[in-house]
């Protein structure tokens, strides 16, 4: 059992939360005008991991056909035969399960939502086969974080949410775009739809800093619309430091796109919420 967990934990890349979870957390803050309980905050873990999961799922159980013939992804537990395609199914269903009762005992329209975000969640797999907006569907999927955060507390869609909600996604895409220059030439050999496959490396990199430009605007929307003061200008700032410096280390070496990917936005979310948290207590 242990071993199946691990193998598990390993599909579905759950150190990746951290790019949603701060986020989620960051608009129940506001909307709560600073705590929000601990029941909230218990069901909006278990929406959030158990989001994760099925989206993860879903993806590594559509692309096992190309993840086992792409070197960068041929080892993952999805294709070298560590978890069989029946307990990846299970394990999404359940997942699924888990985030539609969530949903159920946060309020109404939570519910009401929860199975359309489970398609978009999923859907994202299916993009890449034949659009290359498969980097935009990714960031809608964790830019639905905020927005999920917000129905939680307010029952409601407030207009800064809207503007943090497409922040975040206009953050995904851009940093997606530059993870995947790794499978630029993999995807023009197997028909594989991505921006970089489609424009080129040099391309992709300027369509990657107009993305972040975008995001650092939609998150100072965000900030007006909210009326937080000094330290989400601070988070705003520190940001457009990380944002930057990320794309400096990508444009210095394809080689530390690993580190770019996972270090600097993973910083960038954690600290974000903290800022929040100070601005809030």
């Amino acid at each position: 059992m242990k071993e199946t967990i691990k193998k598990l934990s390993e599909l579905v890349m759950f150190k990746h939360s951290i790019f949603s979870l701060p986020f989620i957390f960051i608009a129940m803050i506001v909307a709560s005008d600073g705590w929000f309980g601990w029941r909230l905050l218990f069901l909006g873990l278990i929406e959030a991991i158990s989001a994760r999961n099925f989206a993860m799922g879903v993806n590594r159980y559509l692309d096992r056909d190309i993840d086992r013939v792409n070197p960068r992804t041929k080892d993952r537990p999805s294709v070298d035969g560590s978890i069989s395609t029946d307990a990846m199914v299970i394990f999404i269903f359940i997942n699924g399960a888990i985030f539609m009762a969530g949903a159920y005992l946060i309020n109404s329209l939570a519910f009401q939502l929860s199975a359309p975000i489970l398609v978009i969640l999923g859907g994202y797999s299916l993009f890449k086969r034949f659009s290359s907006l498969a980097h935009i569907v990714l960031g809608v999927s964790l830019g639905l974080a905020p927005i999920a955060g917000v129905i939680a507390v307010k029952g409601d869609i407030t207009t800064w949410s809207i503007y943090l909600a497409v922040g975040v996604m206009f953050w995904v895409a851009g940093f997606d775009l530059l993870y995947s220059l790794q499978d630029m030439e993999f995807d023009r050999e197997h028909n594989l739809h991505s921006i970089p496959s489609k424009f080129g490396a040099e391309k992709t990199m300027i369509i990657s800093r107009v993305f972040h430009i975008l995001t650092i605007i939609f998150w100072s929307l965000f900030i007006y619309s909210a009326n937080l003061g000094f330290f989400s200008k601070l988070a705003l700032i520190f940001s457009i430091l990380m944002l930057t410096y990320e794309h400096y280390i990508v444009s210095r070496d394809f080689k530390k796109i690993d580190r770019a990917f996972f270090t600097v936005n993973g910083y960038l979310g954690i600290i974000f919420f903290i800022l929040i948290v100070l601005e809030k207590m």
